[in-house]
């Protein structure tokens, strides 16, 4: 062996001493016996949290200890699918809490097994959860375990598929009842905690703020859905569902409902119903068996800047009116087609699903003002709300395709393609007229992918009314109003779909 070679063994051999030296002294708080004396293992803590580190960590315990006992684990046993299907209902990219793998797709499943949580509202045994915990349990399949780990079998009172709300009860007394809040007082970037029980995990806190207010999602897929979400970072997974949403002063604010997840889990970003709106539903099931709710009988959309833009509002604010029902509270109001609803009692309503939310806290024959916006003027309209007619369903959306166009009435040209609006648009026939029950109006024929006709969202087989104050009669004046408008400027057009009304802004491409 050379001299260099037993050089550098010599070195590797000291440097690995030196190391094994370090290694063990940085564990100097380790001392070891084998002579049967005791073994310390770690060294006394020498550092002390800040008082205000102190202070916040017992908060934090003592939320958990006010909210954990009045949190129950809900299982259900549903009736069996003896069709299977895909559950057409579930948006892909919203999971609703019922289990793990809540509605896979299995053919002619049988019963089934779902998990989820609950809220004790009052001390004889009224439990709080969501529509979708106990959806299509068998008549004896609600059973619902205390924290202290008492079983009892849950009576379902009843349902509200508009909100997701659930009220269950059981055959108990002197129950742990958490503190209600006001939801209507949380903020974005408030504190807020999560508890529940997820994957089967009793009795689990997370924490997390408030991220957003008013969210709408889309998983209450009825035309009277009532979604006002308030949005959380705070960690939630199936098995949360039904459980409290609480603030820094552990008063509940909302009741965990959804998720935003690629994957069936947390992914970042969860929604609760508020509080003040499970609050009304439930005191409506317990006290009558069903909700009463009030309703102004309007269709509406959410005004977006080039809505407001078009109406002459200096920005984007309130909702506008897009269908008034015959009979209903709005009608008898003299609520107009085009109205922008800027206020409810004083409360600005900057989203139709805010809106909503106002308005479903309040029971048939109360009173409310609405504050609107009509011909660059506002005006008070007092009305009394109703009840909605059960049978009177909203008739959904769809795409109308028309029959092929005659030249029946000798107008031209017969089509007229808009290439900055990405549109098509065609004279209509006599049968489209007589279809459509509409005197005038000039049919979509296309409307282009990604064009500003697709993104202010007009419809193959929509008929375009009015351009502004103007009605239209055939493509030449529609042609023709388009052609006035300077690039920037924005415009209301009337717009008939199937038998609705549809008012959509549109601002011509710069």
């Amino acid at each position: 062996m050379s001299s260099k070679s037993v050089l550098a063994a010599v070195l590797l051999i000291s440097l690995g001493i030196v190391f094994g030296v370090v290694l063990i002294s940085s564990f100097k708080g380790v001392s070891y016996s084998f002579a049967g004396e005791d073994i310390h293992l770690g060294a006394q803590s020498q550092q002390k949290a800040s008082a205000s580190l102190q202070a916040l960590n017992e908060a934090f315990h003592a939320i958990a200890k006010s909210v954990n006992p009045s949190v129950v684990y809900i299982t259900v046993k549903t009736k069996g699918d003896e069709e299977g299907g895909d559950d057409e209902n579930a948006p892909d990219l919203f999971h609703r809490f019922f289990g793990p793998d809540f509605r896979n797709q299995f053919p002619k499943r049988g019963p089934e097994i779902g998990a989820g949580s609950g809220l004790i509202l009052t001390g004889n045994g009224y439990i709080l959860t969501n529509n979708h915990v106990i959806d299509n349990a068998n008549s004896d399949g609600i059973k619902v375990i205390l924290p202290d780990t008492r079983e009892f079998k849950g009576k379902l009172i009843g349902t509200d598929k508009y909100t997701d709300v659930a009220v269950v009860k059981i055959d108990a007394s002197d129950l742990p009842v958490a503190a209600i809040g006001n939801s209507d007082d949380v903020e974005v970037g408030n504190i807020v905690f999560a508890f529940g029980n997820p994957l089967g995990l009793t009795s689990t806190m997370t924490e997390g703020i408030v991220s957003a207010l008013g969210r709408r999602i889309d998983i209450i897929t009825d035309a009277y859905g009532i979604e006002n979400f308030i949005q959380t970072d705070a960690a939630v997974n199936p098995g949360n569902s039904g459980g409290p949403l609480v603030d820094i002063n552990g008063d509940v604010i909302g009741m965990n409902t959804a998720i935003a997840t690629t994957n069936s889990r947390y992914q970042g970003y969860s929604f609760a119903i508020p509080i003040n709106l499970a609050k009304k539903v439930a005191t409506d099931l317990i006290k009558y068996g069903k909700v009463r709710r009030g309703y102004i009988g309007v269709g509406i959309r959410t005004v977006d800047a080039v809505t407001a833009k078009a109406a002459g509002l200096d920005k984007a604010e309130g909702v506008i009116v897009d269908e008034v029902k015959p009979n209903s509270a709005g009608a008898e109001a003299d609520i107009r087609l085009g109205d922008i609803i800027l206020s409810v009692d004083g409360k600005q309503v900057n989203s139709s699903n805010a809106l909503q939310t106002i308005v479903a806290g309040k029971n048939p024959g109360q009173a409310v003002t609405l504050n609107i916006y009509r011909d660059k003027t506002t005006l008070e309209k007092k009305l009394t709300l109703k009840a909605r007619d059960d049978e009177d369903e909203v008739v959904p959306a769809k795409d109308s395709k028309s029959d092929e166009p005659s030249d029946d009435e000798g107008v031209s040209p017969k089509s007229l393609k808009l290439d900055d609006l990405g549109m098509t648009v065609q004279n209509l026939t006599a049968k489209l007229k007589q279809d459509a029950a509409t005197d005038h109006g000039v049919l979509v024929e296309n409307v282009e992918p990604y064009g500003t006709a697709q993104e202010r969202d007009l419809r193959q087989g929509d008929i375009i009314l009015s351009v502004g104050d103007k009605s239209i009669t055939s493509v030449d004046e529609f042609n023709a109003a388009v052609k006035k408008l300077k690039p920037g400027d924005a415009v209301m057009l009337r717009v008939k779909e199937d038998k609705r009304i549809r008012f959509i802004a549109i601002e011509m491409p710069k």
